[in-house]
């Protein structure tokens, strides 16, 4: 099958789902600018940040195109209302403290990870390309959140607890990523996207490795909470637009 079984639509929103994650996650993560616990974890966390809005520039600047409305990266980011994002409702929860934040980065980068990896042999060619770049600072991001896992947990009774908090703030919010559903099914069958759920595996193989590594147990997780993908979201993801969108809808049209 090809990428002609696909409708603009579909190709579109997959687009969206993919770019609104890492926008929305970007933009969360840039609040830690300036307060990091340390020097290192500023540029750190920033650095991911960066990487993060420039996987979603690409991918909503694909999302246009496949769209044929000349709508770019900016105007997706900035000209669309809460219920149009697409993202999963993981990365828009607030940062709360560093374990929290880590927590997050963790499960987002397990699942993204192993995500992008499928997604390099997309039979989209755009897809492909932005993904082959993506996965490999994907990686990072893992890599970053694996090693505070173990540090954190293997750590201070506070670190550990703090952790612990952090994780149990966001395990209702794991079990939405890899649910597949009607877009998920077509693009798979397209060869364009993969099933979430077959990802299922790979994230807890990397779960169990880390949280032995810290020392910690993966308790049985609640029911998820899912809607992120049809733009039924919290109402952290309001406050979060409304300091990103605030200048572009108060200067509409302006350039630097």
């Amino acid at each position: 099958m090809t990428e002609a079984v696909l409708s603009t639509d579909q190709l579109t929103q997959y687009l969206l789902r993919l770019g609104d994650d890492s926008l929305v996650l970007g933009q969360r993560l840039s609040e830690w600018c300036g307060h990091a616990p340390s020097i290192e974890l500023d540029l750190s966390l920033a650095n991911v940040a960066l990487d993060l809005i420039g996987q979603a520039t690409l991918l909503l600047n694909a999302a246009g195109e496949a769209e044929g409305q000349g709508r770019d990266a900016d105007a997706l980011a900035f000209g669309r209302d809460v219920m149009s994002f697409r993202n999963c409702l993981l990365v828009e929860q607030p940062n709360g403290d560093f374990g929290q934040t880590i927590a997050r980065q963790f499960l987002f980068s397990s699942y993204q990870f192993a995500l992008f990896r499928h997604l390099t042999a997309s039979s989209n060619t755009a897809v492909a390309e932005i993904c082959a770049k993506a996965v490999k600072e994907t990686e990072y991001h893992l890599q970053l959140a694996s090693d505070w896992v173990v540090r954190l947990g293997d750590g201070t009774d506070e670190s550990r607890e703090r952790l612990v908090a952090g994780f149990d703030w966001h395990w209702r919010f794991v079990g939405e990523m890899f649910e597949d559903d009607a877009l998920s099914e077509a693009v798979a069958a397209a060869d364009i996207g993969v099933l979430p759920s077959t990802l299922k595996s790979e994230f807890d193989s990397r779960l169990e490795a880390v949280f032995n590594d810290a020392g910690l147990e993966i308790p049985e997780l609640p029911r998820s909470i899912t809607g992120g993908r049809e733009g039924h979201h919290s109402e952290h993801l309001g406050h979060l637009l409304a300091v990103m969108q605030h200048i572009p809808r108060t200067y509409p049209g302006a350039v630097w």
